[in-house]
């Protein structure tokens, strides 16, 4: 079982919020794909940070679709129902904790509130099977995901998660990883300093 936390790498979650955020702002309609997704903390905390850089009204419009392999079958009812213990949230501000977690009725544990759970939804996704959920996302982050695959499957994947973005959509990696040589004609990075990249053809 994959074990992750909210508000992990920080530095990229920060970029997300100053140089993806306004953009996606300015969509009607704004599709997220987190792939590979685990138990939830990282869509959750995307969630978080576009509630607070968006607005009510703005993120009304936000839709996270998560997935992952999830070979434990664990995964989905997780994330469905919200509820992590204090380990896995402890890292979270204290005003952004107060603002979005409530006691869920068991010894240490705390629940998402009900606005931000009700954006995302879940299901299992193989992304070797090279099939895109969707093809109209704004922002696809796989982070944590790629350095499992072969070359050849970083570069496939890579390929679909194109595919499935719209015009000007973005790429969120981990910091270890590239775009492949064979595919920077179709991205662009946004910073220097994190995996960030935009969609330009």
């Amino acid at each position: 079982m994959a074990f992750t936390f909210f508000f992990r790498d920080l530095q990229t979650i920060e970029m997300i919020r100053d140089h993806v955020v306004p953009a996606l702002r300015t969509r009607k309609y704004i599709n997220i794909w987190d792939a590979g997704c685990a138990m939830g903390p990282e869509p959750y905390t995307l969630a978080i940070i576009l509630r607070e850089n968006m607005g009510d009204m703005i993120f009304r419009n936000v839709k996270i679709h998560a997935t992952d392999i999830d070979g434990s079958n664990l995964f989905g009812k997780i994330i469905i129902e919200g509820i992590y213990p204090m380990e896995t949230v402890e890292r979270i501000p204290k005003g952004i904790f107060d603002k979005y977690f409530e006691p869920a009725g068991k010894s240490g544990h705390f629940r998402v509130i009900e606005a931000i759970r009700k954006c995302i939804s879940f299901q299992k996704h193989d992304l070797l099977s090279l099939e895109p959920i969707r093809k109209d996302m704004g922002l696809i982050v796989c982070k944590n995901v790629l350095l499992h695959f072969k070359e050849e499957e970083r570069i496939n994947v890579i390929k679909m998660f194109h595919g499935a973005l719209q015009e000007g959509g973005f790429f969120v990696t981990e910091q270890t990883q590239k775009i492949p040589n064979e595919l920077e004609d179709l991205f662009e990075p946004v910073v220097s300093n994190a995996q960030i990249f935009r969609k330009i053809q």
